[in-house]
Parts: structure tokens; sequence; C-alpha cells
């Protein structure tokens, strides 16, 4: 698997946004952020992660370019970067299989 394969390949969002996900990266835990973003409910391995976290961006970043009252960039920038840590475990993963 490469990033071509995964979400982030076809995302474009604001610089900034990118660049404070790609700063989370170093403290993500997996754990902690997955049951959180997903409601309490446990970590699921691989692939079912990711889509689930792609959709929930996708909400995000809808939510922010309507300029929606509720949306939180705090939120965003959580589902970004546990998209992107994600994306980068399974590709480390399928690399080492």
């Amino acid at each position: 698997m490469t990033l071509e394969d995964t979400p982030l390949a076809r995302l474009v969002r604001p610089r900034l946004l990118v660049s404070a996900a790609r700063f989370g990266l170093s403290a993500y835990d997996r754990a902690a952020a997955l049951s959180r973003l997903f409601g309490g409910s446990a970590p699921m391995p691989g692939t079912a992660a990711l889509d689930r976290l792609a959709d929930l961006e996708r909400g995000y970043d809808a939510a922010r370019r309507s300029g929606c009252a509720t949306y939180s960039i705090a939120a965003h920038v959580e589902a970004l970067t546990a998209l992107m840590a994600e994306a980068r475990l399974l590709i480390e993963t399928r690399r080492v299989s």
C-alpha cells in the first residue's frame, strides 16, 4: 500500500490546518484519539478506522467550508492528525508484511 491508495491522496486542505495536524503526529496516541473521535468505541484495525476517519474529517471540512457556527478547528485537527497517523501506520504495516 502507498500513500496514493489512502484517502489522504485526494485531500486538499488549507496549509495551516495540515501543518497543525502534522505537528500533532509526534504526540498521537491511537487508543485515546480513536476513542475520543469514535465516541468511546474501541480502535478498529486497518482500513476500517481509516475509512471512518476519512468520513469524519470530510464532515469537519464541510462544516468549515460552510461557516457552520458549531465547527471546531481543534476537533478537525484531531481528526486530520488521526487520519494521517492511521494512514502511516497502515502503510508501514503493509510494507512489513
